[in-house]
C-alpha cells in the first residue's frame, strides 16, 4: 500500500504553511477555528479588557513625559487642573502609569496563555481523534509528512495566533488609532507635514520587506531540500554502504549546502539594504519633523503656530508609535494571512467524512458476536487513487464458519485486497461481501473489526512494554489471560528470558525483539482477542527455520475453530487447509485441495509449485 500511494515520512516540504489572501470569505472561514476558544470565552474577554487598558496606559506616556518638560520650561498652564503642578509629582504620575501597564501586561499574557493552551490542546485532541477515524483512502492519498505536520506546525502557527499574533494585532491597531488621533491633538499643522512624508517611506519598506520574504523563502527551500537528502542518507544508509556511493552523498549534501548559502548571501544583501534604508527612514523623518517642530518651539507665544517644548516631545513619541505601528501591522498581517492557511489545512481534516466507529457501546448494549460463514458474491473493485485500474473482477466464493482457506497467486493478483475489503477498510465497486448472511453494510463498523484478527506478514508493535503490545485488542483482559495467550502463541519463553518480563519495552515499531519474537506477540494479541474470522499474512516467510516452527505451531493453535483466510507465499504451509483459492489478475482461476489443484499440471498452482520446489 505505501509503493501505491507514494507515502513520504519526512514532510519536510509540508512544514511551511501557506498563506491564503486575506478576503471575508476566507477570514470567515478561518475564524470557524475560534469555536475552540468559546469554553475559554471569559479569560479571553478579560485578556482583551487587559489588552486595552495596557494601549490605553501606554498612550498615557508620551503625555506625561510632554507635561515634566513643560513644568521644566516653567509652563504649567497646558497642565491639567487635576495633575500636580511640580516635576516630583509628574515623575510620579508616571511611575504609576509605569507600574499599571507592568501589571496590566502580565495579566493579559496570563489570561490569553491559558486561553492559547487549553484551546490548543482541544484542537490537538480534536484533530488527532478525527485522523484516527478518517478510512484508509484519505491515508493513502496523503504523505504522511503532510498529515503530521497538520498536528505540529500547523497547530503551533495556530498557538501563536491565540497567544501572540491577535493580541499584538489589536494592539497595533488601537496604537495607531490612538497615537495619529493625539499627534492630530498636539499639532495638525506637524501631523499633516509627518503624514505627508510618511507613506512613501511605508511603500519602500514595503517593497523590500517582499522582496526578503522572497529570497528567505528561497533559502528555506534550498535548505529543506538539504535536509531531505539527509534523511534519504539515513534511512537508506545500507544502500548507501552497499554501493560504496558515500562521496556521492557528501557531493550531493555539498552541492545543496553551497546552494543554500549563495541564496542566504543574495537574501543578506537586500537585509543589509533594509536595514540601512530604515535606518536612515526613521532618523530622517524624526529630524525632518524635530527640524519642523523647532521652527514652531522658537515662535512667540501668541503665535498660533506656536508649540509648547513638551507638546513636541510628546509628539516625536507618538510619532515613533505610528511608525512602529505602521511596520508591525505588515508584520502582522503576513502572521494572520499564514494563519487562515493553517486553520484551513486544519478545517479541511476536521470536515472530513469519518468511519461509523463506535469504540464505546452504549449501556446495556452487548457487542455482536459473529459466527465466521463468509460470502464474497461478484466482488468488483478499484482503488480511488486508481479507479481505471481494475483490481478485483467479479470475485465470488463463500468460506464457512471455521474453514481454513488459502488465497494464492503471483504478487498484485489482488490477495491482499481480498482481506481488506473484509475489514471494510474500502468501498466495493460492485458486488457484495457477507458475514452471517448480513451485507457488510449492515454490521456496524467496530463490531465488524472487533470480530476479526489480522497477524500481518510485517508485524507492527507499539513503541511500550510487551504486555501493552499484547492488551492492545482486548485492554480489560486480566493478567492470567496474558500470561495463557503468551503461551499459546509459543511467546512466554522468550518473555520470561527477559528481566523486566512482560513489562519489556519493545522499541520503536518493535525494533529490540526479533523477526519470530514479533510475529508471537502479534498471535498472542490475535489470541487474546479470540476473533471469529482470522487473517494471516503469512507470518513465516521472513523467518529462519527454527522461529518458524515455533511460529507456524503457534498459527495452528490460533486457527483452531476460527474461520482462517490465509495470504499464502510458502504453499508448503497450507497443504492442510479445507480449500485454496488461486488468484490471477484479479480473478479466482483455480480453487480445490491441495491435492486436486497440484494434479493439474497445467494449472497455476501446480506451476507456482513447480517453481518454489526448483528454487528450494
Amino acid at each position: 500500500m505505501a509503493a501505491r500511494s507514494g507515502l513520504n515520512t519526512s514532510g519536510t516540504a509540508d512544514a511551511e504553511v501557506p498563506k491564503v489572501k486575506l478576503t471575508k470569505e476566507n477570514f470567515k472561514r478561518g475564524m470557524r477555528i475560534f469555536r475552540f476558544v468559546l469554553p475559554y470565552k471569559a479569560p479571553f474577554i478579560a485578556g482583551l479588557m487587559l489588552l486595552l487598558f495596557s494601549s490605553v496606559s501606554t498612550m498615557v506616556m508620551p503625555k506625561m513625559l510632554g507635561y515634566l518638560v513643560n513644568i521644566a520650561n516653567h509652563q504649567t498652564d497646558t497642565l491639567p487642573a487635576f495633575l500636580p503642578k511640580t516635576i516630583t509629582g509628574i515623575a510620579l504620575v508616571l511611575f504609576g502609569v509605569v507600574l499599571l501597564q507592568g501589571v496590566f501586561s502580565f495579566f493579559r499574557i496570563y489570561f490569553f496563555s491559558r486561553v492559547s493552551e487549553f484551546s490548543v490542546r482541544d484542537i490537538r485532541r480534536t484533530l488527532y481523534q478525527k485522523l484516527v477515524t478518517l478510512p484508509i483512502p484519505f491515508f493513502e492519498q496523503r504523505r504522511v509528512g503532510e498529515i503530521t505536520s497538520r498536528l505540529t506546525s500547523d497547530v503551533a502557527n495556530i498557538q501563536d495566533t491565540f497567544t501572540l499574533t491577535l493580541a499584538e494585532f489589536v494592539r497595533q491597531i488601537l496604537t495607531l488609532l490612538a497615537a495619529v488621533a493625539f499627534i492630530m491633538w498636539e499639532s495638525w499643522r506637524l501631523s499633516l507635514f509627518m503624514l505627508a512624508t510618511f507613506p512613501p517611506l511605508v511603500l519602500l519598506a514595503f517593497l523590500f520587506g517582499r522582496s526578503i520574504r522572497k529570497l528567505s523563502k528561497q533559502t528555506q527551500d534550498e535548505l529543506a531540500k538539504t535536509h531531505i537528502i539527509v534523511e534519504e542518507t539515513m534511512q537508506g544508509i545500507n544502500s548507501v554502504k552497499a554501493f560504496t556511493s558515500e562521496q556521492h552523498e557528501v557531493s550531493r549534501y555539498g552541492a545543496g549546502l553551497n546552494r543554500t548559502v549563495q541564496a542566504a548571501l543574495k537574501a543578506s544583501v537586500f537585509r543589509g539594504g533594509f536595514v540601512s534604508f530604515i535606518i536612515v527612514a526613521i532618523f530622517g523623518g524624526i529630524f525632518l519633523v524635530l527640524w519642523r517642530g523647532a521652527t514652531y518651539v522658537a515662535l512667540p507665544h501668541n503665535d498660533p503656530r506656536y508649540l509648547p517644548m513638551g507638546d513636541l516631545v510628546s509628539f516625536i513619541v507618538y510619532t515613533m508609535f505610528v511608525g512602529a505601528s505602521v511596520g508591525g501591522l505588515g508584520e502582522m498581517y503576513g502572521k494572520i494571512q499564514s494563519s487562515l492557511g493553517a486553520s484551513e489545512r486544519i478545517l479541511e481534516i476536521l470536515d472530513e467524512q469519518s468511519e461509523p466507529v463506535h469504540t464505546v457501546k452504549p449501556t446495556g448494549v452487548a457487542p455482536v458476536q459473529l459466527r465466521g460463514d463468509i460470502e464474497y458474491a461478484n466482488v468488483q473493485f478499484r482503488y480511488p487513487t486508481r479507479p481505471d485500474l481494475a483490481v478485483l473482477k467479479d470475485i465470488s466464493f463463500s468460506i464457512e464458519a471455521g474453514e481454513k482457506v488459502a488465497l494464492v497467486g503471483p504478487s498484485g493478483a489482488g490477495k491482499s485486497t481480498i482481506v481488506q475489503l473484509l475489514m471494510h477498510f474500502y468501498k466495493l465497486s460492485g458486488g457484495q461481501i457477507r458475514i452471517d448472511g448480513y451485507d457488510l453494510d449492515q454490521i456496524d463498523l467496530t463490531d465488524l473489526r472487533r470480530n476479526i484478527g489480522i497477524v500481518p506478514q510485517e508485524t507492527m508493535l507499539f513503541g511500550g512494554t510487551i504486555r501493552e503490545n499484547i492488551l492492545y485488542g482486548r485492554p480489560d483482559a486480566a493478567e492470567a489471560e496474558v500470561i495463557d495467550a503468551a503461551r499459546r502463541a509459543n511467546a512466554w519463553q522468550f518473555i520470561q528470558s527477559f528481566p523486566e518480563g512482560l513489562e519489556t519495552v519493545v522499541g520503536e515499531r518493535g525494533i529490540k525483539l526479533s523477526g519470530g519474537q514479533r510475529q508471537r506477540i502479534a498471535i498472542a494479541r490475535a489470541i487474546l482477542k479470540n476473533p471469529a474470522i482470522l487473517l494471516l499474512d503469512e507470518a513465516t516467510s521472513a523467518l529462519d527455520s527454527e522461529s518458524e516452527k515455533l511460529v507456524q505451531a503457534a498459527m495452528d493453535e490460533l486457527m483452531q475453530n476460527r474461520t482462517s483466510i490465509i495470504i499464502a507465499h510458502r504453499l508448503s504451509t497450507i497443504r492442510k487447509v479445507d480449500k485454496i483459492l488461486v488468484i490471477d489478475g484479479g480473478r479466482i482461476v483455480e480453487q480445490g485441495s491441495h491435492e486436486e489443484l497440484s494434479e493439474n499440471e497445467n494449472g497455476l498452482y501446480a506451476n507456482l509449485l513447480k517453481l518454489q520446489f526448483e528454487l528450494t
